[in-house]
């Protein structure tokens, strides 16, 4: 048997504040880092307290950066977006308040650069099939399937 380090509830409160402050974390990620800390359930609970009381758990501020975050770096659509944050079991109020975050504008833009991108990246003779991967490639990336035709007609 492994000899596992064992925490008190003040050592695993600044560690658990200290992961809290290095990125903003949902109640999913704090409660499985307690599990991996073995803490006993009235502990995790004293800590999660802690943590909210002291600010450094928001999940509206979790939900409205990741969507922020997963928009502007990983180029997600909206549909990908909502359904990694209800994977991190994410209320609708603060799913639909983190959508608030990405501008109409920015999300059409940002759809159009993919897919004039991707549309030269396939080499594919036939249109229908061009067109068709192009389609799949952006439904993939979580963009509505209304927009993605919309944009690959535009731009085909």
């Amino acid at each position: 048997m492994k000899n596992e380090k064992s925490y008190t509830v003040d050592q695993a409160t600044k560690a658990l504040e200290h992961f809290c402050a290095y990125q903003e974390r949902c109640h999913k990620e704090v409660e499985q880092k307690l599990y991996d800390l073995k803490m006993i359930p009235e502990a995790k609970e004293k800590i999660i307290i802690h943590l909210l009381q002291h600010n450094f758990l928001n999940e509206e501020r979790f939900a409205k950066a990741f969507a922020r975050g997963k928009f502007s770096i990983k180029k997600w659509g909206k549909l990908r977006i909502v359904n990694e944050l209800k994977f991190r079991n994410i209320s609708s109020y603060n799913i639909n308040t983190a959508l608030q975050e990405i501008k109409e504008v920015d999300y059409l833009n940002t759809l159009k650069i993919i897919a004039e991108k991707k549309l030269i990246l396939i080499k594919e003779p036939n249109h229908f099939k061009k067109t068709n991967k192009l389609s799949n490639y952006l439904i993939s990336k979580g963009f509505e399937s209304n927009l993605v035709y919309q944009t690959v007609k535009s731009i085909c």
